[in-house]
């Protein structure tokens, strides 16, 4: 699993995304109406993963950010210091509970992009309350849109 959380100007938005072990990817994201640190975003974006992920029937999860401070303190190496954040890492350790065996870590920024660009989405569209937008559908193109033309002529 990945995970982000975004804060900007426009919004806050949060993105995980799940894959199976044949590659099956499942992205879920979401905008926030309520005040979020960067932060706190991101433990949004973890917890909602999880959740997924718990609904899935998942067993083993491998749990992927580029957040230091949120890997670090999920995996018991660094003290939760910040008040606002010890529930967000009480309850990921409380999730934690419901898989077989649950590993976080550290990857580069890089590697999270996908993650990323789910909750920047989330937190750049101005759409107005609980609308439901249907899974994003992703297309290789090889060719420029001019190639793809068919000319078809009419048959009577």
């Amino acid at each position: 699993m990945f995970f982000d959380g975004a804060v900007n100007a426009k919004g806050v938005g949060i993105g995980a995304i799940l894959i199976s072990p044949t590659g099956q990817h499942y992205p879920v994201t979401a905008r926030l109406q309520f005040f979020c640190t960067n932060n706190t975003a991101k433990y949004e974006a973890c917890i909602m993963g999880m959740n997924m992920a718990i609904d899935m029937d998942v067993e083993e999860l491998l749990i992927m950010g580029y957040s230091d401070l949120i890997i670090r303190q999920a995996q018991g190496e660094w003290e939760t210091r910040d008040i606002k954040l010890i529930p967000y890492r009480q309850h990921v350790e409380y999730l934690s509970k419901w898989f077989k065996s649950v590993e976080f870590r550290y990857i580069p920024r890089f590697q999270n992009e996908l993650a990323d660009a789910l909750a920047t989405l989330a937190a750049m569209l101005p759409y107005p309350g609980n609308v439901h937008i249907d899974p994003l559908e992703i297309q290789i193109r090889e060719r420029h849109g001019y190639c793809n033309a068919v000319e078809v002529e009419p048959d009577d």
